[in-house]
């Protein structure tokens, strides 16, 4: 790696079975605090990053998790408390400083120029004033492909390489100046199987090296195949962990029985689904495809113009039965939202045709669509699904204002919109003060049950297809099982599901099918069940279904 003063290199791998003696921690943070207006996000955490070690931090979402890791990484100050490299307090003022003191972060969202080549995506963020060294970057390069094991063209354009080859990029990027800790933010979140095998053999690679690596992750099968010791934060706080040696003499189902105790109270100790999407290993639900009726959505060759850093479709074509999930997979930018858009009416295409039950509603507006009983749960919910300075009542009927029985003439039946408002804030178990409560004050998951009970809750029996859009993006545990238990339902009524989505996991633990899209084309569908999860990776790499 290149170090001239680090860890010692005898440090055993990630997995090891002799339990090595850790010298002092390379990273350190000691009552770290950070806080935002109404809440304490990180509240005195305490840790040691030890040198060839995989530090795995579980926690749900709102945790404190990407608080901490966002101080670490330079994009955050902290309120109190300090953090110290190699037993020195320093101060992490910028990304550049944290780079400076050996910290390399590949956050959950790539940072990459597709346009460039993988060298120059390398190259980027060195002195202005400096010749740029291509001779240079080549030989490191290949001292750190070699290092990790990875086999990758240094001219290829990055926009050409598959989601996991990109990550590999992300990693290097991350190691080029001398890193002693790297930090990795759900690394895996969209990686096919053979993409985290490929990163369990980096991790173990970097491991060998003497690298620190923190690993951010809400999986905890994930947790116990990459770990070594495991950190669980809850409400900002450190709760508890599993030391290395610990970890080594446990089953996944012993590790994971500690960890739930630890994030979860017992009165909200999740139920044996819910587990499951703690796991990553969710089952694929039972199929109510009606397979023998006629689709309840057709799309034909649609195709859209491209956006701003966005693909655009290029003749997209799928039929949709009552009762079937199917799923979308694709890195962001590959044309899920254009897809979505063009189904909910809010995108014209330039060309291709859609139809509902049957009926041509292409030249259809949104409310011609929702007529025609096509709803669209956005993944934008305070953006695009919700207005946050409106009440939750005003909300709950967005797509319905001047419309009867709410409204007669222009006039407002404010009693009647609250109390209708009332019934649905019960019925959706809708957590807020009153129906008059401005929306953006709610969190995440009540603003995402919002939009459910609006897009859901009226005249069901009209509701042919429904878009679902990153359903649980950003939510806890609680509201996501409860996002997913809609979706079940609503394919349970017949009703054609069209689910798009970054976590592969999720994907598979709800469709039936499940299509790829690839610089804007549908480059094929695979049924759900054994294999899948391999195909769908082939797919992801461009690659069309024979």
């Amino acid at each position: 790696m290149g170090h001239t003063d680090g860890p010692p290199q005898s440090v055993r791998p990630a997995g090891a079975d002799s339990a090595p003696v850790l010298p002092s921690p390379v990273l350190s943070v000691r009552t770290l605090t950070k806080r935002f207006p109404g809440v304490v996000a990180n509240d005195g955490i305490s840790l040691d990053f030890h040198a060839g070690e995989t530090h795995v931090l579980l926690g749900e979402n709102g945790a404190g998790k990407s608080t901490l890791i966002g101080m670490l990484a330079g994009m955050l100050r902290p309120d109190a408390g300090e953090i110290l490299v190699q037993g020195s307090p320093v101060r992490i003022l910028t990304p550049r400083q944290s780079l400076d003191l050996g910290i390399g972060t590949v956050f959950q969202h790539m940072l990459l120029v597709p346009s460039l080549s993988v060298i120059e995506n390398l190259m980027l963020g060195g002195p202005w004033w400096q010749r740029l060294a291509r001779g240079a970057a080549y030989r490191r390069f290949a001292e750190l492909s070699e290092c990790l094991g990875i086999s990758l063209d240094p001219d290829l354009p990055v926009g050409h390489l598959s989601l996991g080859q990109q990550q590999q990029v992300e990693i290097l990027r991350a190691l080029w100046r001398d890193t002693r800790v790297l930090i990795l933010d759900e690394p895996t979140s969209m990686l096919t199987p053979q993409g985290v095998r490929d990163l369990s053999a980096v991790l173990c690679r970097l491991c060998s090296q003497g690298v620190a690596i923190v690993l951010v992750t809400h999986k905890l099968a994930e947790a116990y195949d990459l770990g070594d010791r495991v950190s669980v934060l809850r409400q900002g706080r450190l709760v508890g962990g599993i030391a290395a040696d610990e970890h080594r003499g446990m089953t996944e189902a012993q590790m994971t029985d500690q960890v739930i105790a630890m994030m979860f109270d017992p009165a909200h100790a999740p139920m044996a689904d819910e587990r499951a999407i703690l796991l990553g290993r969710g089952n694929v639900h039972a199929p109510s495809v009606r397979r023998g009726a006629a689709p309840c959505l057709e799309v034909r060759n649609i195709s859209t113009m491209p956006r701003t850093a966005a693909h655009g479709l290029q003749g997209v074509s799928f039929d949709l039965r009552p009762g079937e999930v199917l799923g979308i997979a694709g890195v962001d930018g590959n044309g899920q939202k254009q897809l979505a858009e063009v189904i909910a009416g809010q995108r014209a295409p330039s060309s291709g045709t859609v139809l509902v039950g049957g009926k041509d509603v292409t030249q259809g507006d949104v409310a011609a669509r929702r007529n025609a009983g096509i709803r669209y749960v956005t993944d934008d919910r305070l953006g695009e699904g919700t207005v946050g300075s409106l009440s939750v009542a005003i909300n709950l009927l967005l797509k319905n204002v001047g419309a009867e029985p709410f409204w007669h003439r222009g006039i407002a039946d404010w009693a009647r919109i609250r109390q209708a408002a009332r019934d649905d804030i019960q019925r959706h178990d809708i957590r807020t003060r009153s129906e008059q409560t401005l929306l953006a004050k709610l969190s995440g998951g009540n603003i995402q049950k919002v939009l459910l009970a609006r897009e859901l809750g009226k005249a069901e029996g009209d509701v042919k297809v429904i878009v679902f859009s990153k359903p649980t993006h950003g939510l806890d545990l609680h509201n996501a099982q409860l996002a997913h238990r809609r979706i079940r339902e609503s394919a349970a009524a017949g009703r054609g599901i069209v689910l798009l989505s970054t976590d592969l996991d999720e994907l598979l633990t709800l469709s039936d099918r499940i299509g790829v899209l690839f610089q804007g084309r549908l480059v094929g569908i695979v049924d759900n069940g054994p294999g899948a999860g391999a195909a769908i990776g082939r797919l992801m790499t461009g690659a069309v279904a024979a």
